[in-house]
């Protein structure tokens, strides 16, 4: 196998407890979007599942971006102005999303240990960039992050290749000398599908293990694993 020299981070899920974050921000946005009434129904229709509490893995409540999203939502509610729609959505996320992750590890210090060990690193979402911008500043991880990209980039969304092959152009590596690290198989798709070289499932989203197992190269159960999984 190549060396990997480069990791790049699916945010929610992986980064961040998904349904600790995004549970809550989803019922909030569907309330102000078409009030309370309706949020069973909305949250239903992108995944949510009453019986476990839960986003099913692959659904658009975990692995959707807003495009899919307003399309679903605004078909409930009788159709409207998707471009409208996209962007009070994407507004609702830049917001909410920073304040409202909920990390499930001291990024700083996980960051800045794989730096002293020589990776390059990156955050690849289908969330909006400016959520993603946000909560690595809120976090404190500029110095950390070397590269950064939501669906709304210009690199096209999960599960094409386009956010990891512009990683890679980015920071100069080839895609064989990245890994890519998630919670979803859209993650692991952009990772096989841009060539990486290593494909690494995690735990702290939607997916269970059988989901991941068939689509990753190791599959671990949160990103404080990785570094000896990494070694060196």
């Amino acid at each position: 196998m190549t060396e990997i020299r480069g990791l790049l981070f699916d945010k929610d899920g992986t980064l961040f407890d998904f349904h600790r974050t995004w549970t809550p921000i989803m019922a909030e946005v569907a309330e102000e979007i078409a009030g309370a009434p309706m949020v069973p129904r909305l949250l239903g229709a992108i995944g949510y599942r009453e019986e476990s509490g839960r986003f099913g893995a692959g659904s658009i409540g975990a692995a959707g971006n807003t495009f899919e999203l307003a399309d679903t939502w605004l078909a409930l509610l009788g159709g409207g102005d998707r471009e409208a729609m996209v962007e009070k959505l994407d507004g609702y996320f830049a917001r909410l999303g920073p304040l409202r992750s909920v990390p499930v590890t001291d990024l700083a210090v996980f960051f800045g240990g794989l730096k002293q060990r020589g990776y390059t690193l990156g955050i690849a979402t289908n969330d909006v960039e400016a959520s993603a911008l946000g909560t690595i500043e809120r976090f404190g991880l500029q110095e950390a992050i070397d590269f950064a990209v939501g669906y709304d980039s210009g690199h096209g969304a999960k599960p094409g290749p386009g956010m990891a092959l512009a990683f890679c152009a980015a920071v100069g590596l080839r895609p064989s000398e990245i890994a890519v690290i998630g919670d979803n198989a859209h993650d692991l798709d952009m990772g096989r599908s841009a060539g990486a070289g290593l494909l690494v499932g995690v735990l702290t989203g939607a997916s269970e293990r059988d989901d991941l197992a068939p689509l990753a190269d190791h599959v671990i159960e949160n990103i404080e694993m990785l570094p000896a999984l990494l070694g060196n």
